[in-house]
């Protein structure tokens, strides 16, 4: 493996890692949804803008009014998509809500399909179908691990809506191609910060060092730092490494959440993640089985 892979290697698997343990801080903090959201946007932008500027991409003319409008536009939906996933982890847990969560790239490929005219083959459909039997696992296992069964399902819904607004975000987000992605997610968080101000509770600071310690680790480390590592590792890596090492994140976050919460899955539950996981690493790596036909045009 050549010096730059080996790079990109390491960042991604320290981007997943640290993306893995973004629902335990969210519930150490102990804070309201949308203030954690709030605290993350503003710590996160601070810390891009200081990125941003060491970095040269704050000189005039990168971005256009198009370009401008488009990345706002998608910190629209990504402020939403962390707002509903971390509303879902008080209630599906933090491994089941990241498990749903990841049935976003079906999402995207359905988006792609509607508006952009992409192909759907047999071999998506069949990725798809393995997801959705997934799903049906672990909505059937509601109540089976104390859960109770309206906050367990509200939890998957608040999750999967997480994953609708993701798959909008990155559709929005393939129309900025040639944009710093540093400089999108700046202004993706500084969209975060003035659409949730107004809702906040900003005068009330938390009051435990420990809740400080959490949305500073957020903003920083789980937005500043976080985006620089997965960026860098897109960069440096084929696609499809990309996609396998992008899998160390829902199983970090399994691993987090029976660590530090006690939350283990039961049998259907994990026939269910493994499904989705399954079937979202065989729609990013193309596995065929032998499927050539296009259903959809």
């Amino acid at each position: 493996m050549n010096t730059s892979l080996h790079r990109g290697s390491l960042e991604m698997v320290a981007a997943m890692l640290i993306s893995g343990t973004i629902g335990w801080f969210v519930l150490v903090s102990g804070q309201p949804v949308l203030d954690v959201v709030f605290w993350r946007c503003l710590f996160g932008a601070l810390t891009l803008l200081l990125i941003c500027g060491v970095m040269g991409f704050l000189r005039p003319g990168i971005l256009t009014r198009t370009t401008f409008l488009l990345a706002v536009l998608s910190g629209v939906a990504i402020v939403g998509n962390w707002v509903l996933l971390f509303a879902s982890y008080s209630r599906a847990s933090i491994a089941i809500g990241t498990a749903v969560y990841n049935v976003q790239p079906f999402m995207l490929v359905g988006l792609a399909a509607l508006f952009l005219g992409e192909k759907i083959t047999a071999q998506k459909l069949f990725w798809l179908s393995l997801a959705f039997v997934g799903m049906l696992a672990i909505v059937s296992a509601h109540g089976q691990s104390g859960e109770s069964g309206g906050e367990y399902l509200l939890g998957i819904g608040l999750a999967l809506g997480a994953a609708l607004l993701y798959a909008i975000a990155a559709l929005i987000i393939k129309r900025l191609t040639g944009t710093p992605p540093h400089l999108i997610a700046l202004v993706q968080v500084c969209t975060g910060v003035l659409l949730l101000a107004p809702w906040a509770h900003i005068a009330a600071f938390p009051q435990q060092p420990s809740a400080w310690g959490s949305l500073l680790t957020l903003g920083m480390v789980h937005t500043g730092v976080m985006y620089v590592l997965l960026y860098g590792a897109i960069q440096k890596l084929p696609t499809a490494m990309t996609g396998a090492l992008s899998f160390i994140y829902p199983i970090a976050a399994i691993f987090v959440d029976w660590f530090a919460f006690g939350h283990q899955l039961v049998l259907v539950q994990w026939v269910g993640v493994i499904a989705i996981l399954l079937a979202a690493a065989g729609m990013q790596q193309g596995w065929t089985l032998g499927f050539k036909r296009v259903l959809v045009r």
